[in-house]
């Protein structure tokens, strides 16, 4: 999942700025929709990369060098301590020198440890066994009223806004404890502010609003608690959180645990659509969901570049080396295709021996809600497969609008038909 904040304290790289730094080719797809940008590819598991702001880069296309810098703790998350190449205007590239700043927020996704930690493991002990298999019934909820709600409305639909982006949006809900009376609002703000049609106003509003949201929201909590993950975290003891810093971990949940499940269930969907063969196979035999759920993840690998890093030292990695300060980008893309590792790394197989990918990341910072979304896609994909056994494309594949735009690779829509 994207380690990106909405608020607008997040030092996180935004869509704009990656674009304005970045070659074309490293951030659109190539001749296929589901192969990495044809720019990530080149010679050597760790190579300089010169970005367009006239800073100098490190890209990580290996797997085992990509497993390091995730692990190692000379490499740093902590983007406010440590300017970073892909954030900086082309007037800043000198000045890349670590602040002192204390930090205040609640962004953990961009702090190193022992800040990370602490906040780290408040959340960890809300996701508890219970909450998660009593959202697991939720999501088969979710999941089979909006694919009977497509079938009654007739035979297509455009599956992003009908059913890939509500579902991981009501399961947000469901885990922070956001009312039913509101879930409107939430997800009407939720839409349009990750929405790469809205204008730019209308995005700085719903963005603003979805704040405002946050914010009452979490002194409801205060309040009057009920068993939810917010809840929890307002009124755990040892938190101590403010109520800024709870306002951005939950948005930081939301960003990480809607926009990504989302494009992952909608470009998963095309995939398998363009894939006859595998979609075949999996209709065949149901119980190939899981596999099916972990090669996407691995193919598709959502994430238009991946998390970047900044060394704190001199570093050696993979030969090449890595001076102090230097930003080293994973590009995750490719890191999930390295062919020393996956035999045929560019074929998309269901049957293919599970092993470990870097789609949710590695280390200290990996995923907290991958069980989470592995769920949703398990629970997604087979209804949708199981519910809609004729589903097919309802325009040509080179008609499905992509989203090379964004930092979240997907699918602006997605129409399809059935019987």
């Amino acid at each position: 999942m994207a380690d990106h904040s909405l608020t607008k304290k997040s030092p996180s790289v935004s869509t704009t700025a990656m674009r304005r730094i970045l070659p074309v080719d490293m951030v659109e797809r190539g001749h296929g929709p589901f192969d990495p940008p044809p720019g990530l590819r080149g010679e050597g598991a760790v190579r300089p990369l010169g970005l367009l702001n006239g800073a100098r880069a490190w890209l990580v296309t290996g797997f085992e060098e990509a497993r390091t810098v995730l692990a190692d703790a000379r490499f740093s998350a902590d983007k406010v301590r440590h300017r970073e190449a892909t954030s900086l205007q082309p007037h800043e590239v000198a000045e890349m020198e670590a602040a002192s700043a204390k930090r205040e927020d609640g962004i953990f996704v961009l702090m190193d440890p022992p800040e990370h930690t602490r906040l780290r493991g408040l959340l960890t002990g809300q996701f508890t066994v219970r909450r998660m298999r009593e959202l697991e019934s939720r999501v088969t909820e979710i999941a089979v009223e909006h694919i009977e709600a497509m079938k009654a409305a007739g035979t297509e639909a455009d599956l992003v806004p009908a059913f890939a982006l509500p579902l991981p949006s009501l399961v947000i809900c469901e885990l922070l404890g956001v009312d039913y009376a509101d879930r409107a609002e939430f997800q009407e703000r939720t839409a349009v502010g990750m929405n790469a049609n809205s204008a730019p106003e209308e995005q700085a509003s719903a963005r603003a609003g979805l704040y405002a949201f946050m914010r009452r929201l979490v002194a409801g909590k205060r309040s009057n608690p009920a068993d939810d993950l917010l809840s929890g975290l307002v009124h755990d003891a040892d938190s101590a959180l403010t109520d800024a810093q709870l306002v951005d971990v939950a948005l930081v949940l939301l960003n990480a645990g809607h926009e990504t499940t989302a494009n992952m269930l909608g470009l998963g969907t095309f995939a398998l659509l363009e894939h006859p063969d595998q979609l075949a196979a999996l209709r065949a035999d149901p119980g190939l969901i899981d596999n099916t759920v972990e090669e996407l993840l691995r193919f598709l690998s959502i994430i238009q570049l991946g998390v970047s890093r900044v060394a704190t030292e001199p570093v050696t990695l993979g030969g090449v080396d890595i001076p102090a300060g230097a930003t080293v980008v994973i590009a995750t893309p490719e890191v999930n295709r390295d062919p020393r590792y996956w035999p045929d790394p560019d074929a998309l197989d269901l049957r293919r021996s599970r092993t470990p990918h870097l789609a949710f990341g590695h280390g200290v910072h990996q995923c907290l809600g991958q069980q989470l979304a592995r769920v949703e896609m398990r629970i997604g994909l087979g209804e949708l497969i199981s519910r809609l056994p004729d589903l097919r494309l309802a325009v040509p594949a080179e008609q499905v609008p992509l989203r090379n735009e964004m930092l979240i690779f997907g699918v602006h829509s997605l129409p399809v038909t059935w019987s």
